[in-house]
């Protein structure tokens, strides 16, 4: 298996990793699909903001979704392998993970028709604060062929955040 860190953003070139604003209402900022046969497992995700420290904690959820959000589609540069397994597998995108507007991809235009969600984490987090959380060995966060593993947030008023998972594939 190999492990795969995947941003809410595309591949930074010569400028930093882009931040993306949270909005007021519910907002999916990463979304990862696996590709059709594989099962993905969350190994560690995190988020961090650039708010003020009198705002107000939002919401902040790891989860699977029953449907997709509509998304900017991921490239297979922007899925960054992060071990030597992973470096010498080739193309993610290939069949490792599906990448497209309803699969893996970030800063999400509409959330779809949510019937059914699978919560791996759940915080209330202040827009100053970083989180980052691994899952012990073993104990990892699964997500199967067909489902849709979103990192999503509310806010109260709007603020930048940086979000990521490191995922074993």
């Amino acid at each position: 298996m190999a492990l795969y860190k995947i941003f809410n953003g595309p591949m930074p070139t010569t400028a930093s990793q882009a931040a993306v604003t949270t909005g007021t209402a519910i907002k999916t900022l990463l979304q990862v699909k696996p590709g059709a046969t594989q099962v993905c497992r969350i190994v560690e995700w995190g988020i961090s903001f650039d708010g003020s420290a009198a705002a107000t904690p939002g919401i902040i959820e790891l989860c699977i979704t029953d449907v997709a959000a509509t998304v900017t589609a991921h490239a297979a540069a922007g899925i960054h392998k992060y071990d030597s397994a992973a470096i010498a597998g080739g193309d993610p995108t290939t069949n490792l993970f599906a990448v497209g507007t309803t699969s893996t991809g970030y800063t999400a235009t509409g959330e779809g028709t949510v019937a059914a969600v699978r919560h791996a984490d759940v915080q209330l987090i202040a827009p100053t604060n970083q989180y980052v959380f691994q899952f012990p060995l073993g104990r990892e966060f699964i997500v199967n062929p067909g489902e849709f593993l979103r990192i999503r947030v509310k806010f109260a008023v709007a603020i930048n955040a940086i979000c990521y998972v490191l995922a074993d594939v």
